[in-house]
């Protein structure tokens, strides 16, 4: 069993891109420019902006956080989408989700240009990345892609089973996996799939995003398997001094000894996912993307 580290690859690859903005930067190029929106207090948005920010800074961006009370208007929120897609100092952007309930999502997404949408979720990028044009790519799927890369996963020809189907995470997993390049053969699961432990007993690869803490379990995965977790559920936990800690959608302790690869929780999909949309701001930056 081989543990994908994705805290070690994600620290390699900021180095990479801090070093291509070095050299951009000194031949008179622009640094790149990630701006992010926060909406209200919410305690795991706080801490998955304040870790985008410090990236940023290992990465040697320019980063701005703009916060907003959570009862801003939809309106007012929406100017200031179109001010930041008019900016021309701002090569990306988020408004990092969740959202107040008065605030439609799919309209402030949509409001984003997508040339500046580094969280790939517009519909123009998410079409791009389906028909294999070049696209911004959600992050937590192209670091998933990174890792299976980096660790020389074989996909060729196998067969992975994606569990979920969020417009996140499951239903762009299960596109890339099948585009040429990976060339595996997909299943996607979902709560409503019947018989999904043997549907996954079929699988070479599992990719388990469906949110459900120890979901997958021992009897699900076969020999020699390669499992990617992309489960975060906080559990409450008295031992920590949190009072709680992080739980994947895999049974870890009793399926990874069943692997050939296998992604830990936490310490494996997550900072990928950090690591890829600075990814994407290195490619705004650079107008890779969108000519």
């Amino acid at each position: 069993m081989q543990l994908i580290d994705g805290k070690l690859t994600a620290a390699t690859i900021r180095q990479e891109i801090a070093a291509e903005v070095a050299a951009m930067v000194a031949r008179g190029e622009k640094r790149p420019h990630l701006v992010a929106i926060l909406v209200g207090h919410d305690g795991g948005s706080e801490t998955y902006v304040a870790n985008k920010v410090k990236a940023c800074e290992e990465c040697g961006f320019k980063s701005t956080l703009l916060r907003h009370e959570d009862d801003i208007t939809e309106e007012a929120l929406l100017a200031e989408v179109k001010r930041l897609n008019d900016d021309p100092d701002v090569d990306g952007f988020i408004v990092q989700l969740p959202l107040p309930k008065h605030i439609n999502e799919e309209k402030v997404t949509e409001a984003i240009d997508p040339r500046k949408d580094v969280d790939g979720f517009h519909p123009v990028n998410v079409g791009r990345m389906t028909i294999g044009a070049p696209a911004f790519i959600s992050a937590t799927p192209q670091g998933i892609v990174n890792l299976l890369q980096r660790y020389n996963v074989p996909t060729a020809g196998k067969h992975a089973v994606v569990i979920g189907r969020s417009n996140i995470v499951g239903r762009p997993m299960s596109v890339l996996l099948s585009q040429k390049g990976l060339d595996c053969t997909v299943t996607v699961c979902h709560s409503r799939t019947p018989n999904i432990k043997e549907i996954c007993l079929q699988a070479d690869i599992i990719v388990a995003a469906i949110g459900k803490p120890g979901f997958v379990t021992a009897d699900m995965v076969r020999e020699g398997a390669t499992v990617i977790d992309v489960g975060t559920t906080r559990v409450t936990d008295s031992t920590s001094p949190r009072g709680w800690r992080l739980k994947g959608d895999v049974d870890f302790q009793n399926v990874a000894p069943k692997c050939a690869f296998i992604t830990p929780v936490p310490g494996g999909v997550g900072p990928m996912t950090i690591c890829s949309l600075m990814h994407n701001t290195l490619l705004a930056g650079k107008k890779a993307i969108y000519k």
